[in-house]
């Protein structure tokens, strides 16, 4: 990464990061009601939010958390499932994600939202050490949001940190 090299990393718009897969569901991705497991439409999520991250970074990246995950309405055998991904906001050597699902219908070409989910990637090298990432630079309302909020979730994310050290000690 030559950029890394030099010290300077330049900004890059959510767009750039923006990813979009479709998988067909199948029997095997199923429970016996014929809905996909919440297991493997989260194995989605991850694909789907890596692929965001690698695009952003421009490097290897490993997930570090799944932060929040909503499963909003079943997803069933047959369906067209469509994963949207973008970097919502990067720090030092990390990015936040977010991940929507929606189910497509064949016919109508309609969406309907499934699934929505925020996870943290980290950016590595071959031998697993951290890479800086460049910041994220949102162009609209909607991006300047999912920035802001992005934010706010890292704080939490700390502070539960520190709660849960606390509790250690006593």
């Amino acid at each position: 990464m030559i950029e890394a090299m030099e010290g300077h990393m330049s900004p890059r718009t959510v767009a750039e990061s923006q990813s979009e897969m479709a998988e067909v569901v199948l029997p095997n991705d199923a429970n016996p009601l014929g809905n996909l497991l919440g297991g493997r439409l989260m194995h989605f999520v991850d694909l789907a939010g890596a692929m965001a991250a690698h695009r952003h970074a421009r490097s290897y990246v490993v997930t570090a958390s799944m932060d929040h995950i909503d499963f909003l309405a079943p997803v069933h055998v047959g369906d067209l499932l469509i994963l949207k991904s973008s970097v919502n906001r990067a720090f030092r050597t990390s990015m936040e994600v977010g991940v929507k699902a929606f189910v497509e219908s064949y016919i109508t070409g309609t969406r309907r939202h499934v699934a929505t989910a925020y996870l943290t990637f980290v950016a590595v090298d071959q031998r697993g050490r951290h890479l800086p990432v460049p910041p994220v630079v949102p162009e609209d309302d909607e991006q300047k949001q999912r920035f802001e909020d992005a934010g706010r979730r890292r704080e939490q994310r700390k502070a539960e940190l520190e709660r849960k050290k606390a509790l250690k000690k006593v």
